[in-house]
This record gives structure tokens, sequence and C-alpha cells, in this order.
């Protein structure tokens, strides 16, 4: 009798890069499955939490250096006008 085999966890990305690529390839092997591997899917599914958190993260970040990057350039234009 074979015992299921289970993914080992990685390590959680450090990049909105690894992050995005763990999330693309785990969304095209669930895609691709005929039936789905229940022995595996709680990882899958904790791997991709912890990858799309990442790149939340990241996306806020971007978006709140962005806002006040054009807040900043608001007040200076204001001041010649």
């Amino acid at each position: 009798m074979s015992t299921p085999t289970r993914k080992r966890k990685k390590a959680a990305p450090k990049t909105f890069k690894a992050a995005y690529d763990i999330l693309k390839t785990n969304a095209a092997q669930l895609q691709q499955q005929d039936e789905p591997d229940i022995d595996n899917l709680m990882t899958t599914v904790e791997e991709s939490i912890a990858a799309y958190r990442i790149c939340e993260t990241r996306i806020k970040a971007v978006q709140q250096a962005l806002d006040a990057a054009f807040a900043e350039e608001d007040k200076t234009e204001d001041t010649h006008s």
C-alpha cells in the first residue's frame, strides 16, 4: 500500500513576482486536474493564501506610494499657480 505523496511546505515567497508565480502555478494545476488532489489540496490552498497576502501587501504599498507621490505633486502645482 502506497502512502499519499504530500508536497513539502515551501517557505513563504519574499517578492511579488515569486508570490504571483505561485498563484499562477497553483491555479493552473487546479484547472488541469481531472480529479481533485485531495491529499495536497490544503497545502495548495495554504500556499496560495500566503502568496495572495504577499501580493496584496505589495500592491497596497505601491498604491500608497503612488497616492503620496500624486498628493505631493498636487501640493507643488498648487503653490506655483
